[in-house]
């Protein structure tokens, strides 16, 4: 679980890294996208990888659920929580609720051509081309998410990920023995804060199609 989930924030933060070159303008973004594309020997592996991340990590969360509720099949009477956050008692539910918006947005952006009803805006991403005949990466965010549902939804998604990193990302190092006492509360507070800014790094894209910083 641990390190399935140390894999995947990784992603996490380099997805963040590239979306955030639209700010810099449409050939940035494009050419970053062209270099992922055109190196499949590179973008293949790294999918099956993280692929094989997400089912052991799945896998992993069910096996420690079923753990955990055997170990007391008789739910407490009456329980108030004072040291488990919101976070913590909601991954499983965030996991999965997260994994329903991941699935949705693969649909989205990369297959693309064989799901153009999901973005709700009828455009065929797969045929946008900037003038150097690049996938028009750009143009495919822009049109993604200048409607406002799927920008809340994904907003939404975004957010519940960062809940669940909030938590997840604190818990790792407890997992991998690597939390000490003594530094336990800047290990805490580096994963909620951290997952702010992750949070806030994301929406802004959406934010700034919507109200057309970026157009």
């Amino acid at each position: 679980m641990a390190v399935t989930g140390g894999v995947l924030f990784l992603f996490v933060l380099g997805h963040l890294a590239g979306n955030l070159q639209i700010f810099i303008g449409s050939d940035q973004i494009n050419a970053y996208g062209h270099l992922l594309q055109s190196n499949l020997e590179i973008i293949w592996p790294a999918r099956l990888v993280l692929l094989a991340c997400v089912l052991l990590h799945i896998w992993s969360a069910t096996v420690l659920t079923r753990e955990n509720l055997a170990a007391r099949p008789v739910q407490y009477a009456h329980w108030e929580p004072t040291a488990a956050s919101y976070a913590s008692r909601t991954m499983v539910w965030s996991g999965v609720i997260v994994a329903v918006f991941i699935i949705y947005h693969l649909l989205h952006y990369t297959v693309m051509a064989q799901v153009q009803s999901l973005g709700l805006t009828g455009q065929d991403f797969q045929t946008l081309l900037d003038e150097q005949k690049r996938h028009d990466i750009y143009r495919m965010m822009i049109l993604g998410f200048s409607n406002v549902w799927v920008s809340l939804f994904y907003m939404a998604g975004v957010g519940l990920l960062c809940l669940h990193l909030s938590h997840g990302a604190s818990a790792m190092w407890q997992s991998l023995g690597w939390k000490k006492n003594s530094y336990a509360p800047v290990v805490d507070g580096l994963a909620r804060w951290g997952s702010l800014v992750i949070f806030l790094g994301y929406i802004s894209i959406p934010l700034a199609v919507l109200f057309k910083v970026i157009k």
